[in-house]
C-alpha cells in the first residue's frame, strides 16, 4: 500500500503525486520522486519493478523479506536493507525497510513495522538546501532515522541490565536473574544482527569510491557510521556484562546448593548421634 508519494524540485516539494501520475513524474528530468510503501502485496511489487525499472534480484529480496541488512549496487541504482527494531511488550519486534534509490527516485518499502517515516520526510522538507543534494540525501535521512531509533532500545537494555546487577548484590533469586539475563542476551543478539552488517554497508557510502547519487554527502554517511560504531561497541560491552553476570549468578547458585548440602549433612549428623547412642545402649 502506498503511504505517500511526493515530487521535489530544487529541494522543494512541488506536488503530492497520485498513484497513476508516478510514471509521468519519473520521466521528468527536473524533479525527483519519493514514494513510501507499507507492506507491499506481490502484485504491487510486480508493478513497481516495471514502473521503476528495479533490478529483479532486489525485488526478489523484497518479495521474500527477512533479509540481512546489506547494501547493493545495480548499475546506477542502489538497494539497501535495514532492520526496524521496535518494543513489543517484553520482546523486540523486527521489521524491515528496503530502499531503492536512483538519480530521480527513492522508493522505500516498510514491512512488519508500525513506525513510519513521516518525521523523516518532514525533516527533509524543512531543509531544502540539503534536499537539493537529491536522492542521496533522502537515503542518508532514512538511514540516520533508523540508526537513531536503535539508541532507545539499547538504553532500555542497559537499564534492565543495571537493575539485575542491583538484584544480584541484593541477594535476590539467582535463578530468576539468570532467566532475565538470557532475555537481555537475546535482545542484544537481535540488535547486533541489525547493526553490525549495516555498519559494513554504510562504509561503502563514504570514503573512496562512492555511488554517484551519494557524491558530496560523505560527511553525513560518516556520521551514521560513527553512530553505528558507538552502538556496536555498547552492545559488545553489554554482552560481556551479561556473560559476567550469568557467571556470578551460577556461582551463587552453586554456593547456595553447597550451603544446603552442608546443612543437610549437619542435620543428618544430629540425628545420627542419638540413634547411635541408643543403638549402643540397646545392645547392652
Amino acid at each position: 500500500m502506498i503511504v505517500n508519494s511526493v515530487a521535489y524540485r530544487d529541494g522543494k516539494k512541488i506536488a503530492d503525486v497520485a498513484r497513476e501520475e508516478i510514471h509521468s513524474y519519473l520521466q521528468r528530468k527536473d524533479c525527483i520522486v519519493w514514494v513510501a510503501v507499507r507492506d507491499p502485496e506481490p502484485h504491487e511489487l510486480d508493478r513497481m519493478e516495471e514502473e521503476f525499472d528495479l533490478h529483479p534480484l532486489a525485488v526478489e529480496d523484497s518479495r521474500h523479506g527477512h533479509q540481512r541488512p546489506k547494501f547493493e549496487e545495480y548499475g546506477d541504482s542502489l538497494f539497501l536493507v535495514m532492520h526496524m527494531i521496535e518494543p513489543d511488550g517484553d520482546d523486540l519486534r523486527v521489521g524491515e525497510v528496503n530502499i531503492f534509490v536512483a538519480h530521480n527516485y527513492v522508493l522505500s518499502l516498510r514491512m512488519r513495522s508500525e513506525r513510519n517515516f513521516q518525521d523523516v520526510r518532514a525533516r527533509c522538507e524543512r531543509e531544502p538546501e540539503l534536499l537539493q543534494h537529491g536522492t542521496g540525501y533522502i537515503l542518508y535521512a532514512l538511514m540516520d532515522a533508523v540508526v537513531d531509533r536503535y539508541f532507545p532500545i539499547l538504553d532500555d537494555i542497559e537499564t534492565r541490565l543495571e537493575s539485575i546487577e542491583d538484584q544480584i548484590f541484593a541477594g535476590t533469586s539467582p535463578r530468576a536473574n539468570i532467566e532475565a539475563l538470557y532475555g537481555i542476551k537475546q535482545d542484544l543478539v537481535t540488535l547486533k544482527h541489525a547493526t553490525a552488517p549495516l555498519l559494513e554497508a554504510v562504509g561503502k557510502l563514504h570514503g573512496g569510491r562512492v555511488p554517484q547519487v551519494c557524491n558530496g554527502l560523505g560527511e553525513y554517511f560518516r556520521d551514521v557510521s560513527d553512530h553505528l560504531g558507538r552502538i556496536n561497541q555498547s552492545i559488545d560491552a553489554a554482552r560481556e556484562m551479561v556473560t559476567t553476570a550469568i557467571s556470578v549468578n551460577l556461582s551463587m547458585i552453586t554456593l547456595q546448593e553447597s550451603e544446603v548440602t552442608k546443612r543437610l549433612a549437619g542435620y543428618a549428623a544430629l540425628v545420627a548421634v542419638p540413634t547411635m547412642i541408643a543403638g549402643i545402649y540397646g545392645m547392652n
